[in-house]
């Protein structure tokens, strides 16, 4: 079975231990499959304890099978008792009917027998499912640990030996957990280096543990798991946790707490002391066994202080908390001597309702399972649920007192007994996820911790002293709620409410509330406050009724529906009606916003589709498509793997040349080429063109590498400073000294005759550099130094002998950097340099001379070669500070890891102010190549210079760090440098290359390192150099080039001449493919509109061609078919762009002339004038003042070329169709200007006939309802003696003049809808006659589904057309007809001749000129071919001359007829 561990246990369906495998009962006849009877089931255990999930599942297949199998049985039962009833046609199975009567009656006892036993069967396996019921039940509710019942528990403050026991929750939950035992095996290694491994596997125990619970749904890798501490901190490190610490388990989620804050209600028992008239009320201890709360019923709720309780005549305790007598009480009903005072407060409360954690801690609380819980009613009442008699309401003014030290106005909030009339009661819920008081609509419910307020007890607006406010509190009072009113009046159009009572008298000496508020009535704060979102609410559905009910609510947020938050209001601030009212849910503070956040952070990308070129590629049909969801290694890596490049992918670029580093703003299959580092090469140019210009650019490559190493192989004496102040972190680098650092010998002297003339120069450099203000002096020099040209610096002026002056003889650190002017105190700058460059080794450590306190070393507990050297504080214990100088290698090595050197950066071109880094670096053991190792250290002037080697060996080192091959260095000599070998393939011969060619060349062959000691010359400049070997460089050939000490500038300068020729020819052949370019076509600024829309939509398009501008314009636009025609403003077609230009200088001209004319009442009698625009450039003139209207092609390249730019400087509009007429701009503005009135009329008729319709309704219903008799009038007429009139039968003289008059309107609005269905939008200038319609009138185009003369139907197409010749020119080109499609012919062969004959979607035979024919006559006519060409092929051209001639019979009749 592939168990993991040994099998410890067999337990039967039940989960009973076997002992003995002879009481394992049998299985079920019906279930024996094999000779051997066969017992079970069991199952199998590694020591864990029985699971009865697994017996349930399969039970269930084994009930599965047996129904199915009973199923079958009974049918073919069936079939049998047919053949008894002798109905043997019903009989499908043709076995039954070959048996004898015999064989029938056999089969029939054994099907009836295996019935009974699937029967039995059945029924045993559902008692054993039913009696699995309890057990089933327990290990869902235990979930995993069900199997564990059998170990018992440690207690909490029993050790496990080396191992944990923590209690796991699911995130957001705090039931439903589940021990796990995490082992010091499991964990494997404690070292605190290896975290990261020991959490791998934490969270892999944690993940198998919870196989199989709600924790850990099926589906989910434990590569996503995160586990949280109770104070929401992910936990990272295992060593951190405690035995039975409780921990939060998350999939990929953020941490969720399982007790949210949520607006309640806490309880306290309230007490009474009377003594004579004066009564106190005060909050006294409440007991929870003494004191329950069963239920609301049970409560009244009291405004003031119950009458009928029992006060007491004992003391006052010292400390107690006072209680307004005026305030809402909850008194039992049962006892009326238990009084309770509600609070409303924040508190942590579980959404569950089970648990919650009050913030009051003045008194103890009881709270009901349902004091978080409110109700919302449409009047804007908030009830509460537990006492559904009291409400939400505002109390005495009070004063904040935010963090930030500013007081705001508020108002506390109670709970009170509700009245339907009173508007502090009352609440709006704003569209901004604020709940807005009625009464003072300048206030908003605040959640005052996340405000980071408290109130300020010493300016309560509600304080009593002896009974009563004192004056000046009233007139303030009055005054804020003149000021409320005043401020609230035109907000939201809420009705306005007094002040709170302003009077409650209480007795003297009484003490105070000072009960810690945590919610409040606060003034609104802005929108953009940091703290409004302590403003914001939103409403969490709590209870089994009305569940659902957060769908309804219609918040722009998304994160409000993932949460299930809710919101009473409309987006509109009406109420919403989809809510089942009242709504009964939590108050939670801190809500989201209710309006989409914009999204300012950087969020994982969806998958974008790219279509990859490599670059320069031509053929964009040769693009690979690929998904990229950003630009990572991996993508590029797939880049060159699919386009096959020589080396890796390395940089992106668009169609138009422009790099791209993110795909956020690119479009889905974008063509986007790929690089391997190199430039971006125009697809568009020539292959000559393109290797021309990755020619220069390699040339260019390669001087750069021949630049950098001329600008460091002669690298002068350079000396170890600090770059910026002396202190802990500054970094390090070598510069140019102060002064010029000689020989030895040469200094000795004048530095004792300083050090004697000056004793206390280097002791006060010390100590003026370390003082405070010396430093923030120069800090602030430093900052404001303003950049100064050459001639603004103080100059020197030496003497013939370039001797210095005798004034600066005394100083020693004065003739390299010059003063500058700015520096007030140029001693103090002066000593400031100095003390940056002055170091001294001591026992071990490079100790900063300004600085004693301050080392060299390296930060980090990870040494790696690369890291920078900086100063630190002085340890003794250090190892990361402590040095070995090795003198005859003039090295020194770190004590941490000898194998690090100190080393100067060459990475980075060198900088003038800052100079080179300062690095650990690993050392190189070679003579050569390693001069930025080499230090000199100067113990006499504490200076360390760094390049403190042979000039050979400064050379090589440049040349390694620029790329640069060493052969070109040295000719023809052997040295001992860094460099790689290889062998032959006959691995006979070896090959030794320079550091620069080896790791130009790595990828290529197996390269190994050179050990040290061993001379060579690379052989890329050796004279038996082999093709392939081409070196560092790219173009210039390694042999030819001389790098030697005093010829690496001249062949700097020659190749450098040589790119700026290359360049120069280049740039001018490209001059000249441009300049005829130019004479056919100049790009212009188009802005294009489609046909009919006016001046709606328009496109930008730059267009170089006429055919480019169609395809652009097609694009662009939206075309449903390829733009075929162009217009101008006043519909003039544009054939080429050179005629739009031309277009665009007549328009000019003829602008500026009526301009004129409207300037100037006379005429100009002049011949030539000046434009006005051109008077600030004399270069733009026009020679002649009668110009042409219209300019014509030749005259083009006459005009001057700044006035052709000055006109073609704004975009030229232009009207695209796809082949129909031109439709002016502004037709589309005045065909809707009057459809609207049209529209407008016909409503107006509209109402006017539904006014009179109404009318004749009335008038017919007064008329019935009178009931008034007819009258019998005598004639003289003997056939009708007695004639009825008047009646409620007939209509009245006023019903009848409205009818006509409604008869009237309906046909004159009958004529106008006919008119607007007559209306042709202006689509051409003429008019096309058109049939009349009574309905409508239909376009004139139409669709038709055209296939081939010959072919099937089904292989057609659509076409549209207005008349038979455009449609015959639409099936031309839809069906690609080698020749004009000539006729047309209906499936069955009839000839269309007229248009009329052409009906919508109608199918149309289409030929090019021969008659209609069949698929059938095509395919013989095609067989008739083929054979004639197989005969000719075959037999040879002679076969088909067959000459007809009749027969001789025939003749002979024709003779005799004659």
């Amino acid at each position: 079975m592939n168990l993991n561990l040994p099998a410890r246990y067999f337990y039967d369906l039940y989960g009973r231990k076997i002992e003995d495998i002879s009481k394992v009962p049998l299985l079920e006849k019906c279930l024996q499959n094999s000779i051997t009877p066969l017992r079970g089931l069991l199952w199998v255990s590694k020591g864990e304890g029985f699971s009865p999930s697994g017996a349930k599942m399969y039970i269930q297949g084994v009930l599965l099978a047996l129904y199915q199998r009973l199923k079958s049985a009974k049918k073919y039962y069936k079939q049998l008792n047919l053949v008894m009833n002798e109905q043997k046609e019903k009989i499908t199975e043709k076995v039954i009917l070959s048996m004898t009567a015999k064989e029938h009656h056999k089969e029939q006892e054994e099907v009836s027998r295996l019935i009974d036993e699937l029967q039995t069967a059945i029924k045993s396996n559902i008692g054993h499912l039913c009696k699995l019921g309890p057990q089933l039940q327990a290990e869902q509710e235990q979930f995993s640990s069900y199997v564990y019942q059998h170990i018992k528990s440690l207690p909490a403050n029993t050790l496990v030996p080396g191992g944990l026991q923590l209690k796991v929750f699911e995130n957001g939950k705090n039931t439903g957990e589940i021990s796990v035992g995490i082992s010091k095996k499991d964990l494997g290694s404690d070292s605190p280096i290896q975290t990261d491994h020991m959490m791998e596997r934490l969270l892999l125990k944690i993940h198998q543990r919870l196989q199989g619970s709600s924790i850990n749904p099926p589906g989910l890798n434990y590569s996503s798991m995160r586990l949280f501490d109770e104070n929401g901190q992910e936990i990272k490190n295992p060593l951190s946790l405690k035995n039975e610490q409780k921990i939060w388990v998350s999939y990929g989620r953020a941490y969720r707490s399982p007790l949210n804050l949520a607006l309640g209600l806490t309880f306290d028992r309230v007490s009474a002391f009377a003594r004579g008239d004066i009564m106190v009320a005060y909050k006294t201890f409440l007991d929870p066994n003494a004191v329950l709360l069963p239920g609301c019923g049970n409560w009244e709720v009291c405004e003031g202080f119950p009458i009928n309780f029992n006060c007491t005549s004992q003391q006052i305790p010292d400390q107690f908390e006072k209680v307004d007598l005026e305030n809402h009480f909850l008194q039992n009903k049962v006892d009326p001597n238990i009084v309770l005072h509600a609070s409303v407060s924040i508190g942590k409360w579980s959404f569950s309702g089970s648990e919650a954690s009050s913030r009051s801690q003045i008194a103890p609380s009881i709270l009901w399972p349902v004091a978080s819980v409110w109700l919302i009613t449409k009047t804007g009442m908030i009830l509460s649920r537990a006492i559904t008699q009291g409400c939400l309401a505002i109390g005495h003014p009070i004063r904040v007192k935010a963090a930030e030290g500013t007081s705001l106005e508020g108002y506390k909030l109670i709970l009170q007994k509700r009245h339907s009339g009173d508007d502090s009661q009352k609440w709006v819920f704003g569209t901004d996820g604020c709940i807005y008081s009625k009464a003072y609509p300048q206030f908003v419910l605040t959640y005052l911790e996340e405000l980071n307020a408290q109130v300020d007890v010493t300016q309560t607006e509600y304080h009593i002293h002896h009974g009563a406010w004192t004056t000046a509190h009233q007139e303030h009072g009055r005054n804020l709620a003149e000021e409320v009113l005043q401020e609230s009046a035109s907000n939201l159009g809420l009705k306005q409410l007094p002040e709170p009572s302003d009077t409650h008298l209480m007795p003297e000496g009484s003490l105070e509330e000072t009960g810690e508020l945590t919610v409040a009535l606060v003034r609104k704060l802005e929108e953009k406050h940091p703290k409004a979102s302590a403003q914001r609410w939103a409403i969490k559905h709590e209870g089994t009724s009305k569940p659902g009910q957060w769908k309804h609510s219609r918040v722009e947020n998304p994160l409000w529906n993932k949460l299930t938050y809710m919101w009473p209001v409309l987006p509109s601030g009406q109420l919403n009606e989809e809510f089942d009212w009242p709504i009964q849910g939590l108050l939670v503070p801190s809500s989201p916003p209710m309006k989409k956040p914009i999204c300012k952070t950087t969020e994982p990308y969806a998958p974008v589709r790219l279509r990859v070129l490599q670059n320069g590629e031509k053929n964009k049909n040769r693009s690979v498509t690929i998904l990229g969801p950003d630009i990572s290694p991996g993508r590029k890596t797939q880049c060159t793997e699919i386009l096959n490049l020589p080396s890796a992918a390395r940089r992106l670029y668009n169609e138009k040349g422009k790099e791209i580093f993110a795909l956020k703003d690119l479009q889905r299959d974008e063509l986007v080429y790929v690089s391997c580092g190199e430039l971006w090469i125009n697809p568009d140019l020539s292959i000559a063109q393109q290797k021309k210009q990755i020619f220069l650019r390699n040339l260019e490559s390669d001087i750069a590498k021949i630049q950098i190493f001329c600008s460091t192989h002669k690298i002068e004496a350079l000396v170890l400073e600090v770059q910026s102040d002396i202190v802990s972190g500054s970094k390090l680098a070598v510069h140019k000294p102060v002064a010029i650092f000689g020989e030895e010998k040469q200094v000795t002297e004048p530095e004792e005759k300083q050090m004697q003339e000056d004793p206390l120069t280097t002791e006060n450099a010390s100590s003026e550099i370390l003082d405070s203000h010396v430093r923030a002096h120069l800090r602030m020099k430093a900052c404001h130094t303003l950049p100064r040209y050459a001639w603004q610096e103080t100059s020197h002026d030496f003497d013939e002998d370039d001797s210095l002056p005798k004034k600066t003889e005394k100083g020693l650190f004065e003739n390299v950097e010059p003063q500058k002017k700015h520096s007030c105190s140029p001693k103090h700058s002066k000593l400031h340099k100095h003390c940056h460059q002055q170091f001294e080794y001591r026992d071990g450590q490079i100790i900063s001379h300004a600085a004693p306190q301050l080392v060299l070393g390296v930060q980090g507990p990870n040494l790696r070669s690369g890291m920078e050297v900086v100063l630190v504080e002085k340890k003794s214990d250090g190892s990361h500070q402590r040095w070995i100088h090795q003198e005859d290698s003039r090295t020194f090595h770190l004590v941490s890891n000898p194998d690090l050197v100190l080393a100067v950066s060459m990475t980075k071109t060198r900088n003038e102010v800052c100079g080179y880094p300062v690095i650990v670096q690993k050392y190189k053991p070679y003579n050569n190549g390693a001069a930025n190792q080499k230090w000199h250290y100067m113990k006499n002037i504490k200076a360390l210079v760094a390049f403190h080697s042979t000039a050979l060996d400064k050379e090589i080192t440049s040349a390694n760090y620029a790329g640069v091959c060493t052969s070109s260095v040295i000719k023809e000599e052997n040295i001992d440098q860094p460099g790689y070998c290889y062998l032959s393939p006959d691995g006979k011969r070896k090959t030794m290359l320079c550091l620069a060619c080896g790791q130009s060349m790595r990828t290529e062959k197996g390269l190994k390192q050179l050990l040290p000691g061993v001379p060579f010359l690379c052989i890329s400049g050796t004279k038996t150099q082999k093709p392939f070997l081409q070196g560092p460089f790219k173009v210039i050939s390694v042999a030819e080039v001389d790098l030697s000490c005093d010829k690496a500038e001249k062949t700097l300068s020659y190749y450098q001449a040589r790119l700026l020729s290359l360049r120069m020819k280049t740039c001018t052949q490209a001059a000249s493919h441009s300049g005829m370019a130019a004479t056919h076509q100049k790009a212009v600024k188009i802005i294009a509109y489609k046909n009919g829309d006016g001046y709606r939509n328009g496109k930008l398009i730059v267009a170089g061609t006429f055919p480019m501008l169609l395809t652009e314009c097609t694009e662009q636009l939206g075309l449903a078919r390829a733009a075929s025609k162009v217009y101008t403003k006043d519909g003039t077609p544009i054939f080429t762009l050179r005629d739009l230009v031309l277009w665009a200088l007549d328009e000019s001209f003829l602008q500026r002339d009526s301009e004129k004319q409207k300037q100037d009442a006379a005429p100009v009698g002049k011949e030539q004038i000046i434009v006005e625009s051109m008077e600030e450039n004399p270069r733009m003139k026009v020679k002649n003042r009668l110009f042409a209207k219209s300019v014509t092609s030749d005259s083009l390249d006459g005009i001057d070329k700044s006035l052709l730019t000055l006109i073609l400087r704004n975009p030229i509009a232009i009207w695209v169709s796809c082949g129909e007429p031109f439709l002016p701009p502004n037709a589309l503005q005045k065909a809707e200007k009057l459809e609207k009135q049209n529209w407008l009329k016909k409503d107006r008729i509209l109402a006017d006939l539904d006014t009179m319709r109404h009318k004749m309704r009335q008038l017919k219903g007064r008329r019935v309802a009178a009931c008034q008799p007819a009258t019998m009038v005598p004639t003289k007429s003997p056939v009708q003696p007695v004639v009825v009139e008047g009646g409620w039968t007939e209509q009245t003289q006023q019903e009848i003049k409205l009818m006509e008059l409604i008869r009237h309107t309906e046909a004159h609005l009958s004529e106008i809808q006919e008119m607007e269905s007559k209306i042709n939008f202006p689509i051409a200038t003429k008019r096309i006659a058109v049939k009349p319609s009574n309905l409508y009138k239909q376009p004139n185009t139409k669709r038709v589904w055209i296939y081939l003369n010959g072919g099937r139907p089904e292989d057609g197409t659509y076409a549209w057309g207005k008349t038979i010749s455009e449609l015959l020119q639409d099936c031309s080109s839809r069906l690609k007809m080698t020749h004009p499609a000539r006729a047309l012919y209906t499936p069955s062969g009839e000839p269309i001749q007229s248009w009329d004959d052409i009906e919508r979607d109608m199918v149309i035979c289409v030929s090019m000129g021969h008659g209609f024919k069949t698929p059938k006559e095509l395919k013989q006519l095609m067989e008739i071919r083929a054979n004639y060409a197989r005969i000719r092929r075959q037999q040879g051209p002679q076969a088909t001359d067959i000459v007809v001639s009749p027969s001789t019979k025939l003749l002979s009749l024709a003779h005799l007829h004659n």
